[in-house]
């Protein structure tokens, strides 16, 4: 048996062989290569001191828009063969990878644009007043970067919340060099997209370690624990992620930790909406929940119809269109088994039916559908509470409630969502009747509130905010959208500090040309 020892000798004990890191397609449940091994604490310590070591290399801005608009131009370059890898681990299909890598590149780009731009750093100045109650002394105040960030990857965005995604892009873009966990559903691709961004960094000056990418769940646990990690940033689910929080927690030094876990996204459709439109809202609600064989953080999960004949034809117009989707594969065989079972326990929950049975589909595949249940079955604690929780899967849960007060009971027992949905008339949408009073019952419940939309697809926008209250995220923060960058950063003052000692974004002739709030005036 071989052993191992640690610097001072000690015996540490058998050494373990590394665990190899397999490529699998999803469409056979096979073997593709083998693409790494799982990292040793001692391989993530190297990662992040490499990492850590590459901060300064970021602290210029322009260098930093570079390397995310190289990137972003790698990621188009290597397109085909890394859609060609994405697809082949994920199932997706080039169709979808290749708009999930195009969104992937314009996000990297935006970041650029906001380093560029310079209003993130939120620069305010205020000079001495002597006058003020009391006095004020001269105080400059702006966000600086946290550290190194931790990011682990989601499943179901093999490019938009995986290595180059969100998290790491806004890391990058806030100063904060990365090491990410890989997913363990598409770790070629992973692997192949660290190559461009490490290339990209390089053509820049920037050290290869500001991306670090380890592969196996221990790595995981090691990475939240380093104390060279300042803040980290997860997509996944409730059980996974609320552990590295409560790890992140409980360090010596407790760090920030911006997690997305879970989320039923509730529907609500008035009895005025379902009358009018009842054909429209029921294709829509089928192409919705079945987006990406209903893999999407925000798929529909629980859908308030109105009991009568409109809700009848609703319900209806789901049915159809539901029963017409093609069987999918999903990321993994384990989220199939999952998927299986879960809704086979919904289902057999007593006045639970099923119009259209979701399940299995083949030996590889898994078929849509969804299940209806009284409202008042959801109203109070019980057995039911299992169709309040996500199922992740081509799967809603159509609630069928006999009156307003009724929905508004299953609403007030919601935890909390990325977004929640309200369907109207075209007078409801106008503003009159419960309109207003819907749109303020929902909005307590998510981050996103849609009005006559469906929730799948969220929009890389500066005015986007993807999160919500626990357990949809961990923290107020968004992870799409401009303002996903102010996870990484954290405010200093400098106090009467010397003009000559001062950071160029806090001088007074402003040499950076920042936006910036100057004794109580905004200036751009």
């Amino acid at each position: 048996m071989t052993h191992r020892f640690n610097q001072c000798g000690l015996l540490e004990g058998p050494a373990v062989a590394a665990a190899p890191v397999w490529s699998v397609d999803p469409r056979t449940g096979k073997q593709r290569e083998q693409v790494a091994v799982e990292a040793t604490a001692q391989e993530v310590d190297a990662a992040v001191r490499a990492a850590h070591a590459a901060r300064e290399a970021l602290a210029d801005r322009a260098v930093r828009a570079a390397f995310l608009r190289s990137a972003a131009a790698g990621l188009e370059q290597a397109r085909d063969p890394l859609v060609g890898t994405a697809d082949a681990e994920t199932a997706l299909g080039q169709v979808r990878l290749a708009g999930e890598l195009a969104r992937t590149a314009y996000q990297l780009r935006a970041f650029a644009d906001i380093v560029d731009e310079g209003a993130f750093l939120d620069v305010v100045i205020d000079h001495p007043d002597a006058t003020a109650t009391p006095p004020v002394p001269d105080l400059r105040r702006y966000k600086v970067p946290l550290g190194v960030v931790a990011v682990y990857s989601a499943s179901n965005f093999p490019f938009a919340f995986s290595v180059a995604g969100g998290d790491t892009a806004s890391a990058l873009a806030a100063g904060c060099p990365v090491v990410v966990k890989a997913h363990p559903d598409h770790p070629a691709l992973s692997e192949r997209v660290a190559e461009v961004l490490r290339r990209a960094a390089a053509e820049h000056g920037v050290p290869e370690g500001v991306v670090g990418l380890v592969h196996g769940f221990q790595a995981g646990i090691e990475l939240i624990k380093h104390p060279l990690v300042a803040a980290a940033g997860f997509t996944g689910s409730v059980r996974g992620g609320r552990a590295l929080f409560d790890a992140a927690a409980a360090r010596p030094v407790p760090i920030p930790f911006h997690g997305e876990l879970g989320s039923l996204n509730p529907v609500l459709v008035t009895e005025a909406a379902a009358a009018e439109r009842a054909e429209e809202i029921g294709g829509g609600l089928a192409g919705s929940m079945t987006l990406g064989v209903g893999q999407f953080c925000v798929k529909p999960g629980l859908v308030l119809v109105p009991s009568g004949g409109a809700g009848d034809q609703l319900v209806k117009s789901l049915a159809d269109a539901v029963a017409g989707t093609d069987a999918g594969v999903l990321l993994d065989h384990r989220m199939r088994d999952n998927f299986i079972a879960g809704v086979a326990e919904r289902a057999e929950l007593p006045d639970v039916d099923a119009p259209v049975t979701p399940g299995e589909g083949g030996e590889h595949t898994v078929s849509a559908g969804f299940l209806t249940v009284p409202a008042a079955k959801l109203t109070e604690e019980g057995d039911h509470d299992l169709l309040l929780e996500e199922c992740f899967g081509p799967v809603t849960v159509v609630a069928r409630y006999a009156d307003e007060q009724e929905a508004k009971a299953v609403l007030s027992r919601l935890p909390g969502n990325l977004t929640a949905t309200v369907q109207l008339s075209s007078e409801e949408a106008a503003g009159q009747g419960r309109g207003p009073e819907l749109l303020a019952e929902l909005t307590p419940l998510a981050g996103r509130v849609l009005v006559n939309g469906w929730p799948t697809g969220v929009a890389v926008a500066p005015a986007q905010h993807h999160g919500g209250p626990y357990p949809a995220t961990t923290s107020t923060s968004t992870s799409v959208g401009g303002t996903a960058i102010e996870r990484w950063l954290r405010p200093v003052v400098y106090q009467n500090a010397p003009e000559a000692l001062l950071p160029a974004e806090l001088k007074d002739d402003n040499p950076l040309g920042l936006p910036r709030r100057f004794n109580g005036r905004l200036e751009r």
